[in-house]
């Protein structure tokens, strides 16, 4: 029997080496293609791909497997669990790919796109530029289709010059950037508040009028400090929480 592949990941060895496998092998889950195999490799063969060793990867499936991802199934193997519900809590603990992990697995439109100036309260991120790319999506749960968040990506001209569309509804930004255009993503900096829902956000997540919401922003930096995107996404607050664990050590 076949079995699903998943994406590769380079190791940053100052995180628990089980949340960066959990997080990838997640975002390779989430953003599957529905002809992909449910059957996932061997414990063994996931180590092997992923350079851990057997007990680190039965920690990163746990994860999962508590998160409703997958089922095991002793002697059968292990299994993506096609009608999981995808609307989890955003846990965040330092990874690019934790980021890619928690965008991926809904159901997402590209509401519109263009180049515009670079907005006042963005101008510190873009000093060098007078207009930067813009691309407004709305996600949704894949299984319900109901809203759950909008996303508005302020990207570099010259990045966005070598994007494909079809990309920017298929993947999250953060792996375009990554995986298509190449760019060298360093670090992304988030920052969540509550805020109240305006008139087109309560639109367009079907939820009242000044309702909690949470309002998300991430600049993502390249290696030499440079802000290549600033994200600004607007998540319902009925279907999201933020948990940010830090190690001491």
């Amino acid at each position: 029997m076949t079995s699903f592949a998943p994406d590769s990941i380079v190791l940053n060895r100052k995180l628990p080496l089980w949340y960066q496998v959990s997080q990838s092998l997640r975002a390779s889950i989430l953003g599957r293609s529905p002809q992909d195999p449910l059957r996932l490799p061997t414990e063994e063969q996931l180590a092997g791909h992923y350079g851990v060793s057997v007990l680190t990867m039965r920690q990163a499936l746990k994860e999962l497997e508590d998160e409703g991802l997958i089922t095991r199934h002793r002697r059968r193997g292990t299994f993506i669990e096609p009608h999981a519900r995808r609307g989890s809590p955003v846990r965040l603990l330092g990874s690019v790919d934790a980021i890619v992990a928690q965008q991926s697995g809904m159901t997402t439109e590209l509401l519109d796109h263009g180049t515009a100036p670079v907005p006042a309260e963005l101008a510190e991120f873009f000093p060098d530029l007078t207009e930067v790319a813009t691309y407004h999506r709305l996600r949704s749960d894949e299984k319900t289709g109901e809203p759950t968040n909008h996303a508005r990506n302020h990207v570099r001209p010259e990045l966005a010059a070598r994007m494909d569309l079809d990309d920017l509804v298929r993947w999250p930004m953060t792996k375009v950037l990554r995986d298509v255009v190449g760019a060298d993503i360093s670090r992304i900096t988030d920052t969540v508040e509550a805020r109240l829902a305006d008139p087109e956000t309560a639109k367009l997540l079907q939820v009242p009028l000044l309702s909690p919401i949470l309002h998300y922003t991430g600049i993502t930096y390249d290696a030499g400090g440079r802000p290549l995107d600033v994200a600004v996404i607007q998540y319902r607050g009925d279907r999201f929480s933020f948990t940010v664990t830090l190690d001491a050590t």
